[in-house]
């Protein structure tokens, strides 16, 4: 089995630390570079069901895309659900490693594997990263598609195919508008809408849109919308890191396990559909 310091360095080689935005954290959290690692899991968030997850399994390993401490700390006291996190994966020999804004400018990264789970053919990236003299790494990715389909027809492929959720898919524009070509990025991406009009795609799929960024959007362009969970559209990268990591074993000969966890951990849990009835009415009780 691999010492644990080697399998970080092939995670490291597969999303360079260095290529994080300067505000993320990434890297390992907890972990003795020393231990044997024969079982990883994979998954988006580092709450306390996944730790127990992790426990239940017997990894040796959580590999997680969302850090555990994006803005720091001084304390790890389990009286707090992350120092919990941090008591239960150390008691039980498990190390934390977070692969954040690293792996969404990777080749492939989280928006790559976002696309693969749509059968988009990916293009190029959205913002291509200045470093890469390829082209392609980066934030976002352009993709088109075999062939053309309606908005709504589109917003039906991507809730069928990423993990369901309580929010499932919305839309922002007209539902029978046809798509051709369309930029995705894994969470929120409602930061990109000046480079997905520059791009000149037909629709943009994401996650975490608002209100303004969304109004503002629509009256710019008749770019459609479609807003996917934050966790939906990042679960895809778990897959996809987990087969690299397993190539990764194989050419070495290592003993070595790994496992994507299937827990959703969308803080989101129902849905309730409006009600046409619920829409405003002027004086003589019809639709304004």
């Amino acid at each position: 089995m691999p010492r644990l310091s080697e399998v970080i360095a092939a995670l490291d080689a597969l999303w360079p630390p260095e290529q994080a935005e300067g505000w993320d954290a990434v890297g390992t959290v907890c972990g003795d570079p020393d231990a044997e690692v024969g079982r990883v899991l994979f998954a988006v968030d580092p709450v306390q069901e996944i730790a127990d997850e992790a426990v239940k399994l017997g990894a040796d390993l959580l590999v997680t895309h969302h850090p555990l401490y994006l803005r720091g700390t001084t304390t790890v006291a389990a009286s707090h659900f992350k120092g919990r996190v941090v008591h239960t994966l150390i008691k039980h020999d498990i190390a934390l490693h977070v692969a954040h804004t690293n792996a969404d400018r990777a080749d492939p990264g989280v928006s790559d594997a976002l696309a693969g789970s749509l059968d988009l053919r990916v293009v190029g990236p959205v913002v291509p990263d200045p470093a890469d003299p390829a082209g392609r790494r980066g934030l976002g990715r352009i993709c088109e598609l075999d062939r053309p389909l309606t908005v709504r027809d589109l917003a039906a492929r991507a809730a069928e195919r990423l993990p369901a959720t309580a929010q499932g898919i919305r839309v922002a524009g007209d539902p029978e508008a046809l798509v051709r070509t369309i930029a995705v990025s894994g969470g929120s991406g409602d930061s990109l809408f000046d480079d997905v009009r520059a791009a000149g795609v037909d629709a943009f799929l994401t996650a975490d849109l608002r209100h303004h960024p969304v109004s503002e959007a629509r009256e710019h362009s008749p770019l459609a919308l479609l807003d996917a969970a934050h966790w939906a559209t990042e679960w895809p990268w778990c897959e996809l890191a987990a087969a690299q990591l397993d190539e990764i074993s194989d050419r070495h000969g290592w003993d070595l396990r790994v496992h994507v966890s299937r827990t959703v951990t969308d803080p989101w849990t129902a849905h309730a559909a409006s009600s046409p009835a619920s829409s405003p009415t002027d004086a003589s009780g019809a639709p304004n």
